[in-house]
């Protein structure tokens, strides 16, 4: 489990096939092998370390689904290690579990040293994001500021632009999107229940009326 606040800005050393060699320091200190750790907003497993940084392979799903089998030698990558439990929750809940690829439609400096990134989204995770919901792009835990009919347009301030990679996004760029897993939960719950309506109380020891 993340929270969507990157902690380096790692660099691809290579990608070969299935292969992911990244070169980072922090987050190869406390990162053994088998451990999890989150790269452009995708959990992986590390299977391979040394001075240089850490080894991963990617799945066939994990191609399939993420903007990772797009890197390139030398990009940078967010890195963010598992929280743990005696963390602060600085960002939300995310699991690393990318639901699908957007695109940067625009980015547009703000005045102030910040920008506005607005970003196409998936048709079928739209109904997932909400306006002052949180969002993450690219393993980095934002709100949405605004909805549009064809994605959403977060603020980023100039903190954020420094340490992750949306600060040399530019349009038409892929990146990861992980929506609120709560909306996902909510939607399922209410769908099983329309499906299934029956009341269930006496199996629990209720009384009908």
């Amino acid at each position: 489990m993340f929270t969507g606040i990157v902690e380096e800005l790692g660099s691809v050393r290579s990608l070969e096939g299935h292969r992911l060699q990244v070169a980072c320091s922090l987050v190869r200190e406390d990162s053994p092998l088998g451990a999890s750790v989150a790269i452009n907003g995708v959990c992986l497993t590390v299977v391979g370390h040394d001075d240089a940084g850490l080894r991963f392979d990617l799945s066939e799903e994990t191609i399939a689904r993420t903007s990772l089998r797009r890197l390139r030698v030398g990009a940078p990558v967010n890195l963010e290690r598992p929280v743990s439990l005696a963390a602060r929750l600085g960002g939300h809940v995310v699991q690393g579990h990318v639901d699908g690829v957007g695109r940067v439609r625009s980015v547009e400096p703000d005045g102030t040293g910040g920008a506005w990134v607005r970003v196409d989204v998936p048709a079928d995770l739209r109904r997932y994001t909400v306006e002052k919901g949180s969002i993450a792009i690219d393993g980095v835990s934002l709100t949405v500021a605004a909805m549009h009919p064809d994605g959403v347009t977060t603020a980023l301030i100039p903190h954020t632009l420094k340490v992750t990679t949306l600060g040399t996004t530019v349009p038409g760029d892929p990146v990861n999107i992980e929506v609120d897993m709560m909306a996902k939960y909510v939607e399922r719950l209410l769908t099983t229940t329309a499906m299934n309506p029956t009341d269930d109380r006496s199996e629990l020891g209720g009384a009908r009326p």
